[in-house]
């Protein structure tokens, strides 16, 4: 994978890729909230071979720092159809975990037809109508509940709330370790506010390609299991529950989840 850059008037974005290849259809990994793109460690490894890969540091995250945190989650989705654009990728696979399953969703909603198909691990629906008033309520005020705690605790939640393998635990608790408390909370309230604001927006985030849900049976991240539920049922989506994962899925059973990519990208390959 080699790194590169895009500049936007907020900050610098990184980003890596494999060698594109026109004849491959291209595989985008965007990690969640506080995640690199080490996240996706397991899956570049798996199929760098096969499928061309785009992953990223979201703006604000990691490498992709300093970033002023001024922009909206449709931000993100456009400076990914840039970055898309700049690379010559068309009609890729969205694979969103967390937070990137929210981009993908705006990605979707901005620019219809323009993806293959879309993977949610562990995230959940942006539509208005599967949240409540306090829910929003509270997401826009995570940076001030997350200041009470005392740091080594918050880290130790975040790690252990997100993963349940050693290995899912060890990688989160790298990317926690990259902050100081103080840019954890900013960046950790800037993305939820974030969230809250593109459900309050109350597009359609109408899902116009394939999709498959994946969820992991442990996942103890606010009500995803829930969410993904209710998803899955009134929208009549395929949804994968994993055993023995958390809400980092892909990190606690990566090859069961990379499984269901390649199953997945090979039906996209059979419907051509």
């Amino acid at each position: 994978m080699t790194e590169k850059i895009f500049e936007t008037a907020s900050g610098a974005i990184h980003y890596w890729t494999n060698d594109i290849l026109q004849n491959r259809r291209t595989l985008v990994l965007l990690p969640g909230l506080t995640a690199d793109h080490h996240l996706f460690d397991r899956q570049t490894e798996a199929f760098a071979r096969d499928f061309n890969l785009l992953t990223w540091d979201a703006p604000g995250h990691a490498s992709s720092r300093p970033f002023r945190l001024d922009f909206s989650l449709m931000d993100k989705a456009v400076w990914l159809h840039e970055i898309l654009k700049k690379e010559n990728i068309s009609h890729p696979i969205l694979i969103g975990q967390s937070m990137g399953g929210y981009v993908s969703q705006c990605f979707l909603q901005k620019y219809p037809g323009e993806a293959a198909g879309f993977i949610s691990i562990d995230s959940a629906p942006l539509k208005r109508s599967y949240v409540t008033g306090a829910e929003i309520w509270l997401l826009k005020r995570t940076e001030g509940m997350y200041r009470a705690f005392p740091w080594a605790s918050l880290k130790k939640i975040g790690a252990d709330g997100c993963s349940v393998s050693a290995y899912g635990r060890r990688l989160m608790r790298s990317f926690l370790n990259a902050y100081a408390k103080d840019e954890y909370c900013k960046l950790s309230g800037h993305g939820m506010k974030l969230l809250a604001e593109a459900m309050e927006a109350d597009l359609p985030y109408v899902i116009d390609c394939p999709v498959v849900l994946i969820c992991g049976e442990k996942d103890r991240a606010g009500s995803a299991k829930s969410y993904n539920r209710r998803w899955a049922k009134k929208e009549g989506l395929r949804i994968f529950w994993i055993k023995n994962a958390g809400h980092n899925s892909n990190t606690d059973k990566p090859e069961e989840v990379n499984q269901i990519i390649r199953d997945f990208a090979r039906s996209l390959q059979e419907e051509q």
